[in-house]
This record gives C-alpha cells, sequence and structure tokens, in this order.
C-alpha cells in the first residue's frame, strides 16, 4: 500500500469524514479540554502557593495568564512548525513539553520557577497540542465538520468539571508539589493523543506507477514548495473582517466567568453556593456546544453559518448587558444558564467560520495568526476589566462593559459581511457576466468572417473552424481564469 502522506489535506484527497476521523475527534476533544480547562484547574493550587512562597494572589494569578498568552500569542509558531513538520510529530512533542513543565514546576524554590515552568514551557506543549488537532480535524472532516467542531469543543467544559474537582483531591492527599507531579503525568495523554493525528494517504493509481505514461513523468515535476507561513490570508476581506470582529469579542468574552463567582460572594453568599455557579454555567456549556455544531450542520443553516455564529456572539454580549443588573442568586443562575448557551455557541461555532472561510489548505496559517491577534485581547480584557472594578467598586460596569464589547464584535461581523463581502461578490459576478458577453461576440464575428471566407474560397472547412475555436477556448480560459481569480479572493 504505497502512498504519499499529506497534513493538510491536496485537492486529489476527500475528507472521509469518518473512519478513523472519530480517533482524530477523541483526541481533539481531549486536547481541547487540557487546553483550555488547564489554566483554570492550577487556580486551585493558588492559595498553597501563596503560603510556600509567601506572595500575594495577583502574583499567582500571573500563572494563569502567563498559559493564556502562550496558548494564543505563539500562534504563529505552531503555524511555522505544522507547515514544517507535520502535526502529529507537533503534537507529540509539545505532549513532552506539556508534561515537563509541570513535573519541573513541583521541584521549583520561587514562583519565578513556576512561572517558567508551569506558564512557559507548559503553555507552549498545550499550544503545540492545540492548534494541530484543530488542523487535523478539518482535514479528516467535510460534511460533518460542524458537528465534529461542536464535540471537539465540547472537551472544554468536560475537562473543567472533571480536573477542578481532582485538583482540590490532590491539593489535599499530596500537596501542590505532588498535584503538580501526578497532573504532569497525565498530560503525558497528549502524547497518545497525538499519535492518533494519523496523516491522510494519497493512494497511488496504476497508471501513475508507469514510469513510460506521460502522466508520472508530470506528477514528477517539482511541485512548488508550500510557505511556512502564509501572510496571503490577509488579502481575504472575511478573513481580515474575521480577525477584526473576535480580537474584540475576546475582550468581554472571558470576563463574567472570572468574575461571576466574586459577584455572588459581593451579594452576600457563601463560598460554596457561590461556586456552584460555575458548575451550572459549565454543565449548560456542555450540551451547547454540540447542540450548535448539529444546528450549523443542517443544509440550510451551513451556508449561512457566519451570520449564525453572529446571532451567538450577539446573544452573548445581550445576556452580559442583562445579567449586570441582577440583584439575587436566582438572577445569577439565569444568567449562568443563558452565558453557558451562547458562550457553547460561540465557541462550538468560532473555528468552523474560519475553516469556512480560508479554506483547509490555508487554515494552518490563519489559525495561528487569529490566535495571536486574539493573545494580545486576552491579556488586555481580563486585568482591563479588574481595573474598572477597582475604581467603581461595582460588578455591574464590569458586566456592561464586556456586553458591549462582545455586542459591538458581533455588529463589526455581520455589517462587514453584509456589506462588504455581498458587494465584493456581486462585482465579481459582474466582470464575469461581462467577460462571458464578449466572449460571446467575438466568437459570433469570428464565425462570421469565417462563413465569407469560405464562401469566396474553395479551402477547407476545418481550418477556419479550428481558428474560430482557438478564439473561443481562449475566451473561455480567461472567463474561467477571472472565476477562479474571484472564488480565491473570496
Amino acid at each position: 500500500m504505497g502512498g504519499a502522506v499529506v497534513d493538510n489535506m491536496p485537492p486529489g484527497v476527500k475528507a472521509p469524514d469518518g473512519g478513523w476521523g472519530w480517533a482524530v475527534l477523541v483526541g481533539c476533544f481531549v486536547i481541547t479540554g487540557f487546553s483550555y480547562a488547564f489554566p483554570k484547574a492550577v487556580s486551585v493550587f493558588f492559595k498553597e502557593l501563596i503560603r510556600e512562597f509567601d506572595v500575594g494572589y495577583s502574583d499567582t494569578a500571573w500563572i494563569s495568564s502567563i498559559l493564556l498568552a502562550m496558548l494564543y500569542g505563539t500562534g504563529p509558531l505552531c503555524s511555522v512548525l505544522v507547515n514544517k513538520f507535520g502535526c502529529r510529530p507537533v503534537m507529540i512533542v509539545g505532549g513532552l513539553f506539556a508534561s515537563l513543565g509541570m513535573i519541573l514546576a513541583s521541584f521549583a524554590t520561587s514562583i519565578i520557577h513556576v512561572y517558567f515552568c508551569t506558564g512557559v514551557i507548559t503553555g507552549l506543549g498545550l499550544a503545540l497540542n492545540f492548534q494541530p488537532s484543530l488542523i487535523m480535524l478539518n482535514c479528516y472532516f467535510s460534511e460533518k465538520r460542524p458537528l465534529a467542531n461542536g464535540l471537539a469543543a465540547a472537551g472544554s467544559p468536560v475537562a473543567l468539571c472533571c480536573l477542578s474537582p481532582l485538583g482540590q483531591i490532590l491539593q489535599y492527599q499530596y500537596g501542590w508539589r505532588g498535584g503538580f507531579l501526578i497532573l504532569g503525568g497525565m498530560l503525558l495523554n497528549c502524547c497518545a493523543c497525538g499519535a492518533l493525528m494519523r496523516p491522510l494517504l494519497i493512494p497511488k493509481r496504476p497508471q501513475e506507477l508507469d514510469k513510460s505514461t506521460p502522466r508520472a513523468s508530470e506528477e514528477k515535476k517539482p511541485q512548488p514548495k508550500k510557505k511556512l507561513l502564509d501572510f496571503s490570508v490577509f488579502k481575504d476581506r472575511g478573513f481580515v473582517i474575521y480577525t477584526i470582529a473576535t480580537s474584540i469579542m475576546v475582550l468581554g468574552l472571558f470576563v463574567p466567568p472570572v468574575f461571576v463567582v466574586n459577584y455572588a460572594k459581593g451579594l452576600g453568599y457563601e463560598d460554596t453556593k457561590s461556586a456552584l455557579l460555575l458548575t451550572i454555567l459549565g454543565f449548560v456549556d456542555m450540551f451547547a456546544r454540540p447542540a450548535s455544531g448539529l444546528i450549523a450542520g443542517m443544509k440550510v443553516v451551513r451556508p449561512r453559518s457566519v451570520y449564525l455564529f453572529s446571532f451567538a456572539i450577539i446573544f452573548n454580549g445581550c445576556t452580559d448587558i442583562i445579567g449586570s443588573q441582577a440583584k439575587d442568586y436566582g438572577g445569577l443562575v439565569i444568567f449562568c444558564i443563558f452565558f453557558g448557551m451562547s458562550y457553547g455557541m460561540v465557541g462550538a461555532l468560532q473555528f468552523e467560520v474560519l475553516m469556512a472561510l480560508v479554506g483547509t489548505e490555508k487554515f494552518s496559517s490563519a489559525i495561528g495568526l487569529v490566535l495571536l491577534m486574539e493573545a494580545m485581547a486576552v491579556l488586555v480584557g481580563p486585568p482591563g476589566a479588574g481595573r474598572l472594578l477597582d475604581a467603581t467598586h461595582q460588578y455591574m460596569y464590569v458586566f456592561l462593559l464586556a456586553g458591549c464589547e462582545v455586542t459591538l464584535s458581533a455588529i463589526v461581523i455581520t455589517l462587514g459581511n453584509f456589506l462588504c463581502i455581498k458587494r465584493k461578490k456581486q462585482d465579481l459576478e459582474d466582470k464575469l457576466e461581462m467577460a462571458v458577453t464578449a466572449a460571446e461576440k467575438e466568437g459570433l464575428s469570428c464565425g462570421a468572417e469565417g462563413e465569407d471566407d469560405n464562401e469566396s474560397e474553395k479551402d477547407p472547412k476545418g481550418k477556419e473552424n479550428g481558428n474560430v475555436g482557438a478564439v473561443k477556448a481562449d475566451e473561455m480560459i480567461t472567463v474561467e481564469e477571472m472565476g477562479k481569480e474571484g472564488r480565491k479572493e473570496e
């Protein structure tokens, strides 16, 4: 069984939409869970770290911030490594880095050591797993891709519901050092998930095995070298609009989960009851993501997935604005239910929309550049909300700000898609129609000249008809090339 191994699916390979793709989906589910839930799960050990190293809460909070910054900010680096070496080796090395960071952190003698080991090394390892897993999921699924994205995204709330209680148990039984060591061993599962990312194979056809055939000689011609980081995605209006909108969205998207527990405590409710709000939010989120994937995969909805994504963002922003007026625990419970629904929709659709915009070939570069832009917003959003809270001492203003930022991003992506993309498509259609009309007129005039010459001369018709056919062929090629260029620009 000979074949050429590929990570980014070439035109000759069709996405299986099943088969080994389900194993890839399981691996992506686990990786997504570790990547998004681990920075929050580590916060369970903060009190022990404060006591051990005699630091403040703000000092330990930098651990989660560095983890998230590495997860988002190293996107271009991950894109380069994936395009150079492929997804599987990058993920296996990333799993080793993620595990090594936590193991080294268990021997830390200062908070700076924890920053470097847990924040930088483990964060880099998780980043080297998260992005390639999404790329492979995009290669294995096409028709069922929205559902696959929804199921993979559900790994985040599931892992959060499991890792946070597990972290508390490990801290109680073994202390923070033993807990870090065991979590480091668990992260070796990322290597196993990386091993599941089997590249697709291009089966060799019998006629291609015959070296004497012209097709085989053509196939032997050197292929153009793939760019390690393709910046041409910025020429796509849809990608630029998506990047701007998601960067604005991330400013406020992660703020409510960070502050909702303290919001409840500020209203006078006990710690256990306040922490239950995050459990409610995560439980709803767990089911909202696969359901959103199912809806996005419907034939009627899928061509309009950008508008569904816009609705999810507006839903999330309005939930924040209305939730800011909550005055009791019941109001916060209702807020967490609706926020979990909208948050799950956004999580399930954000990468599905990106895949639909740029396609399989450029997705590895596009996701790296998008994550880099979002990393800046991640570092600004929650700290900015914290400063607003210090200035006003009112959680209402924090939630209002987050809601306005998220709603603004929905307006940007909706108007950008409706005005810029629609107008661009109409211009391309007009140009194509004009080209076809010109080609038909040219063909008719050439045909008339050919008939006059044939009547006056007794030469065979083949020569003149051949000229007319050549002209028509040239015109049709020009039209076809314009159509291709239009599709590339879209």
